[in-house]
Formats: C-alpha cells, structure tokens, sequence
C-alpha cells in the first residue's frame, strides 16, 4: 500500500493508540484493541507497541497485521 493511499484520520491533539484504533476502524471494539496490542499486531512508526495508552501525536502511521492483510491509517 502505497503512503498516499492510507487514510488520515483527524483527531484533536494527541490521542491513546487504543483510542484511536476505533475511532480510526481499526478494530471493532475497545476490547479488540486490547486484543490486538497485547498480541503484538499493532506497529506504530513500523515498531511494535504494546501499550494501549501511548500517546500519538499528528503523522504518526499505525498498522495492524491481521490474517488478511495489514490495515494502516496516520494519526491527523
């Protein structure tokens, strides 16, 4: 996926990466996020991140690996 084919979703300053993977449908649910962190399927900046409550800033690029694909959206 290229880097201008990934949403930006906007948010007003800094928001927790659990926070945002719903908001940005990365996840269905605060309990999926959760999930998914734990689970080491969340990449923020390309490194893994297991704390739900890491505060992302605008431009940051988050993934998640699923069994499907990969779903990415920035931080706006």
């Amino acid at each position: 996926m290229s880097a201008d084919s990934i949403p930006t979703i906007e948010t007003d300053g800094t928001i927790r990466l659990g926070q945002f993977l719903k908001l940005a449908q990365l996840a269905e649910s605060g309990a999926q996020a959760r999930e998914l962190i734990v689970g080491g399927d969340v990449l923020v900046q390309g490194d893994v991140e297991i704390h739900r409550g890491r505060q992302l800033a605008a431009g940051v690029l988050v993934e998640v690996l699923l069994p499907g694909g990969t779903l990415s959206a920035y931080v706006g």
